[in-house]
């Protein structure tokens, strides 16, 4: 098929989500392997947002694939009321990878699903049925995820359903309060939760659930203390503590899940993308060895048709120990590192730079008009001018592939990356960015 008829059938065909319809004109991509995709002119990509920050191992990798084509010769699909080795064998390595305090796993089809069905055990758990979200978060977009979802694209589904309180982010860089540390920034977010709980009255509260680093929204990474406060409060009234790992699971952020640098251990897991690198649709929520063992003797109520898909669950296997094996946390370290202190010189040389954060390979850019006024280069929720829309159209011109979201420039590669390419796309970034200086 030629490339101007896959663009065809595109735009007359498919509802491509996010997007006004009209106009659409999709890039074809014609193959694609490790972090880089080709056009049909053969015009080279880097994926530098790992598709949706989910492609993990990159494209191409052969390991997944023949997992995936040696359980299909066994058995595509069998219902989640069988026995089957994919399905027990992916749950037992996630428990193991997961604090001791952890049970069992349910599986889903992805992310948002996963987030449901995570709170939705949690109120069955607790008899409560209160959730605390943030208000910079993205959660999924059915219609229990997308009200957990505290951005705008939870308003279509507004009127939401009783009892989804928001509560604020700890946005240092924001919130321009006078911290002396990252414990006073902590104490101080972890104060005004506690409070709003309170007003909420605690004993109506089932769960609060964090991106545990907040993702498409701008790689919010919570001062030192905060998710051990959130923890302390969780415990102080009956509240499950949700870390939603779908984005910043399985190695993002240079640990395998990314609570594991603020030393907790949460009551459920929700995760996705990262656990089959989008080869295969999957995802599920941990949860602990007590909630698991409250539905001993009461009905779990969730159910879904493709819980534990056996070539999902073989993906994940094939994913988990390509990540061993090949060591890829180390070189999530090892290039993230390298990532922050590119960071750290594009923020110094470039005026649009409002701030630089990253933590493993996970940043963003975040645009600003002015620095000290801080003002975001378009404004909350709006791109009235298209000013996002153009520098990505600079970056995918250069073929740097990423995308933005209100005024960040999301970063996050595939965690295979070599040092070599990364200082290669870096630099198409540090180019565009001197287009962006000339905006402001």
């Amino acid at each position: 098929m030629s490339e101007q008829s896959i663009k065809t059938n595109h735009a007359r065909y498919n509802l491509q989500s996010w997007s006004k319809q009209r106009g659409l004109d999709p890039i074809v991509i014609e193959r694609a392997d490790g972090i880089y995709m080709w056009d049909p002119s053969g015009k080279r990509y880097a994926d530098m947002s790992s598709q949706l920050v989910n492609l993990n191992l990159g494209h191409g990798n052969k390991a997944i694939i023949d997992a995936i084509k040696k359980q299909a010769d066994r058995c595509c699909y069998i219902s989640p009321s069988y026995g089957n080795e994919a399905r027990g064998e992916l749950a037992r390595m996630i428990i193991d990878l997961l604090p001791d305090n952890f049970g069992k796993v349910f599986f889903t089809n992805a992310g948002a699903d996963a987030n449901e069905n995570a709170i939705k055990m949690a109120r069955m758990y607790t008899g409560r049925y209160k959730v605390f979200s943030r208000y910079r978060s993205y959660h999924g977009s059915t219609f229990g995820a997308g009200n957990l979802t505290g951005e705008p694209r939870r308003y279509p589904l507004e009127p939401g359903i009783p009892g989804f309180i928001k509560f604020f982010d700890p946005y240092v860089y924001r919130d321009d309060l006078p911290f002396s540390s990252d414990e006073d920034a902590a104490a101080y977010y972890v104060r005004r939760f506690r409070e709003q709980a309170l007003y909420e009255n605690p004993d109506s509260i089932a769960a609060v659930i964090c991106e545990t680093v907040t993702g498409t929204n701008g790689a919010i990474i919570p001062p030192k203390g905060y998710f051990e406060g959130l923890r302390k409060v969780c415990d102080e009234f009956g509240i499950m503590l949700i870390c939603d790992e779908v984005m910043m699971g399985f190695g993002r952020t240079g640990r395998m899940f990314a609570f594991e640098h603020f030393n907790i251990k949460p009551d459920i897991v929700a995760f996705a993308k990262g656990i089959t690198c989008g080869y295969v649709p999957l995802g599920g929520c941990a949860v602990s060895s007590k909630i698991a063992a409250h539905f001993d003797d009461n009905l779990l109520s969730c159910g879904l048709t493709y819980s534990g898909h056996p070539l999902g669950c073989a993906a994940g296997i094939a994913a988990l120990n390509y990540y061993r094996e090949h060591k890829v946390l180390d070189n999530v370290k090892e290039r993230g590192a390298e990532l922050a202190v590119i960071f750290a010189s594009l923020k110094e040389r470039h005026r649009c730079i409002g701030d630089a954060r990253c933590i493993g390979l996970f940043g963003a850019v975040e645009l600003v008009k002015d620095r000290k006024t801080k003002e975001a280069l378009v404004p909350y929720g709006k791109d009235p001018d298209g000013i996002m829309k153009k520098i990505n159209g600079e970056l995918a011109g250069r073929g740097f592939m990423t995308y933005t979201h209100e005024n960040m420039i999301l970063v996050a590669p595939p965690l295979i990356i070599t040092k070599e390419q990364l200082a290669e796309e870096m630099a198409i970034l540090d180019e565009a960015l001197g287009i962006v200086d000339g905006m402001v």
